[in-house]
């Protein structure tokens, strides 16, 4: 066996399922799941349909590198949302079977055995596994209230830098739905390049925001706007699980730095995980059409309004910038997770458990999160039987 496997945790939600052992949750009250970020608003039926209309295509073998209808609809995307003057559609661009997957297999293809995997702490479980099964250390970077939830930076040792072969970017949070600045972004650009490792920026929540007039920005449109149109060093991670509502589609995409990526594609090519061509064509209809993302996003508008109005003035939590999550500081998040399933029948994701600790700290230990994926109603009464569990 592969001895580095001896070095991964269990996941959360293993974690969780053990703290919630032996627990009799009230049965008069139903269950309400606010722990796994699985969207659960109706995926739209136009993109149902498509995946419907192109089932004969399940005779053939998809191509790793995907059709050039979707690379180019993807790039299409990339250049109007993130103001983009250029993106090559045929080497910059890589349709990959979610972001998850994706985020994986990157490290095993890029990362320098022996060398160091940087990552925000919090930080999505993949970053962690994907460095150990390449060989690197993961070093964490802690995103505290005192920093706003952003990465400290400033905090890493050059040391660290120069031994580092990959950081993994998460804007928006998961789970604090902090994001980094264009200037956050270019400063990190800045230190890629003085220190040669590559940036991996996971923004598979970039479509979830309140502001209509001002979404959040990305690492390739800070590359655009330092005029480094190669993007070199630079690559993105996107998804339609989120911004579609179309978790069980597995599709999303890589883009930018087109040297790596076509290291990228050659260990793809044996990697075996070509999207298949039904799925591709439904992603061509769902990355061509914003309106149905605007709509999701005013879903979660009126969830976020109507919860943080009810629990206003009973637990420690603001409204993040961006994705689905609230990140309330309770204390011991794992006793508060154990209890309010005890008495309200409620499931949330104790902090901790998507932290490690480090420099002294666990900068999850004092939260839970919440993902406010199930319907306004069930939301409401979430939010009503955590004010009376806290009162």
């Amino acid at each position: 066996m592969n001895p580095n496997l001896s070095q991964l945790q269990p996941y959360p939600f293993a974690k969780l399922a053990r703290l919630k052992e032996g627990i009799e949750a009230p049965a008069t009250l139903g269950h309400i799941p606010l722990s796994i970020g699985e969207p659960k608003h109706t995926p739209p039926a136009f993109v149902r349909d498509e995946l419907i209309d192109n089932l004969a295509t399940l005779a053939n073998y998809p191509v790793t590198k995907g059709l050039p209808a979707l690379r180019e609809t993807i790039a299409n995307w990339l250049r109007n949302r993130f103001k983009l003057s250029s993106l090559n559609a045929e080497t910059e661009v890589i349709p990959v079977n979610g972001t998850r997957e994706a985020l994986f297999a990157f490290a095993q293809a890029v990362v320098t055995p022996g060398s160091k995997v940087l990552m925000p702490n919090p930080f999505y479980q993949i970053y962690e596994g994907a460095a150990f099964l390449a060989g690197a250390s993961p070093y964490f970077i802690n995103c505290t209230a005192e920093n706003a939830f952003k990465p400290d930076f400033a905090s890493v040792p050059e040391s660290v830098w120069q031994d580092c072969s990959l950081l993994y970017l998460c804007t928006p949070g998961n789970p604090t739905g902090a994001l980094l600045a264009l200037e956050d972004l270019k400063q990190l650009i800045a230190l890629a390049d003085r220190y040669d490792f590559i940036i991996a920026s996971d923004e598979c929540y970039s479509e979830l925001y309140f502001d209509e007039a001002t979404p959040p920005a990305g690492l390739l449109q800070a590359c655009a706007e330092l005029g480094r149109d190669d993007y070199q060093r630079c690559v993105v991670f996107h998804s339609l699980s989120k911004r579609s509502n179309l978790p069980g589609l597995r599709s999303g995409f890589v883009a930018g730095d087109g040297k790596i990526l076509e290291q990228f594609l050659l260990y793809r090519t044996y990697h075996g995980c070509a999207m298949p061509v039904p799925t591709q064509y439904a992603s061509i209809a769902a990355w061509q059409d914003e309106q149905h993302v605007k709509e999701n996003r005013d879903l979660y508008r009126q969830k976020f309004d109507a919860v943080l109005d009810i629990l206003d003035g009973c637990i420690d939590v603001q409204k993040p910038h961006a994705s689905f999550y609230l990140w309330p500081r309770v204390g011991d998040g794992e006793a508060f997770a154990r209890e309010l399933f005890r008495q309200q029948h409620i499931t949330v994701l104790p902090g901790a458990y998507l932290a490690r600790e480090s420099n002294g700290i666990n900068p999850g230990a004092e939260y839970v999160r919440m993902a406010l994926v199930a319907t306004l109603d069930e939301c409401i009464e979430a939010a009503q039987r955590i004010r009376t569990f806290c009162q």
